[in-house]
């Protein structure tokens, strides 16, 4: 596996952080979750569900193939344990804010001097400077409400909503292992390790990135429309007899090209001729009305059919599905699952980390631990004798 022998520590909760080193453990690094007494709050994610559903599949995505131990940083024992294992790691990942690193003494200053090879990855709400670089922050605030990600995405006159879970954790995820590898890079070649640092509010912003380029260019952005007001209106979602949606995503925007393509498709080449839809401006006028005709037409096909007459005519489309059609779908099997074991000798599938590498990719992963599963096994490795263990669990450092 491609990060066989890198040891990474991850002293994090809930996702992005805890996503981040999963990702580094699905490429064949040893991850050690450090867990404070009460555990990762995300353990208790499903607390409160019906029972006969069992298990923790949130948790379990982003924490699978770890090893788990319990240390308690209040007390002595329990961070000088914390910092031992800092000293021989490759990467040190945390989301505790960094005022209470400090406090403690495992901010990237204080690691640094027994490890100097050490790549120290920190995730924030709002990052490290600026006027609120201390407030505490989740994906739905500084990464959905605060980068402007929440109101770019609603259609001008409704109401915001919410985020779905983990949206913009996972996004900062990949920019923060995209951070640990460029650390892990630079390292071969100077030999010295570096603060990393990625927030919810910089990925955020970034993923919006095409239109705040534009925003702060011209000092204004084109607001979400909703579908029959649509810009450009055969680039839109519509729906089959069957009420099945999809999307069609016309090349370069909507080109003539592709418009008299749509035509043919559904037997309507007489409005290629139609004076309020010959061309780009005056379909973007008409937008409403040209809707209306494009979702007559669909209505009187199934969506086989649909399927069909554009995969011949290699027009970029997609249905438009829900997570069960995901689940179910062949080609996202193929590309986007991976197998994890379930403890009873099976697997099931879950989402895998979208970065595939031909020939070395593992088909099964190992199951999330247990709080605290690893605890006595870590601090032997690290030189604890079997006394010194035991003193460590009778003074509540470790467990």
């Amino acid at each position: 596996m491609l990060l066989r022998g890198v040891k990474v520590v991850e002293f994090a909760s809930y996702i992005a952080a805890p996503a981040a080193a999963c990702m580094l453990g699905d490429w064949g690094a040893d991850v050690i979750k450090v867990e404070r007494s009460g555990g990762d709050a995300m353990r208790a994610a499903f607390a409160d569900v019906k029972s006969e559903l069992k298990g923790n599949p949130t948790f379990d995505l982003d924490n699978r193939g770890k090893r788990a131990i319990v240390l308690d940083i209040s007390k002595p024992e329990g961070r000088d344990a914390l910092a031992r294992l800092a000293a021989d790691a490759d990467v040190f990942i945390t989301n505790v804010r960094p005022a209470a690193l400090k406090r403690a003494g495992l901010d990237y200053d204080s690691l640094r001097q027994a490890n100097p090879r050490l790549v120290y990855s920190i995730v924030t709400g709002y990052g490290l400077d600026g006027p609120d670089a201390h407030k505490p922050g989740f994906d739905v605030t500084a990464f959905w409400a605060r980068s402007g990600v929440g109101a770019m995405t609603v259609p001008k006159g409704m109401d915001p909503f919410m985020i779905r879970s983990g949206f913009g954790d996972h996004i900062t995820a990949l920019a923060t292992v995209a951070a640990i590898m460029a650390g892990l890079f630079e390292r071969e070649r100077t030999g010295h390790g570096r603060l990393v640092a990625t927030s919810l509010l910089g990925s955020g912003v970034y993923t919006m990135g095409s239109d705040l380029a534009v925003q702060l260019k011209f000092g204004r952005v084109a607001s979400m429309r909703t579908r029959d007001q649509s810009i450009n209106p055969i680039g839109n979602v519509f729906k089959s007899a069957e009420g099945r949606w999809f999307l069609v995503n016309p090349r370069g925007g909507g080109s003539s090209r592709d418009w008299i393509e749509l035509c043919r498709i559904l037997g309507r080449e007489d409005l290629v001729e139609d004076e309020r839809f010959k061309t780009g401006k005056a379909r973007r006028a008409n937008s409403p009305a040209l809707i209306a005709e494009l979702d007559r037409a669909f209505a009187e096909l199934p969506f086989e059919e649909i399927a069909r007459r554009f995969d011949e005519a290699d027009m970029v489309w997609s249905p438009l599905q829900t997570p069960a059609d995901v689940a179910a779908d062949p080609q996202v099997a193929a590309t986007a699952l991976v197998q994890v074991e379930d403890g009873e000798g099976g697997a099931y599938p879950s989402p895998a980390t979208p970065m595939r590498f031909p020939g070395a990719d593992v088909a099964v992963r190992p199951r999330s631990p247990t709080l605290g599963e690893h605890t006595r096994q870590v601090l032997a490795e690290l030189g604890y004798s079997a006394e010194a263990i035991e003193a460590m669990y009778a003074a509540g450092a470790a467990a």
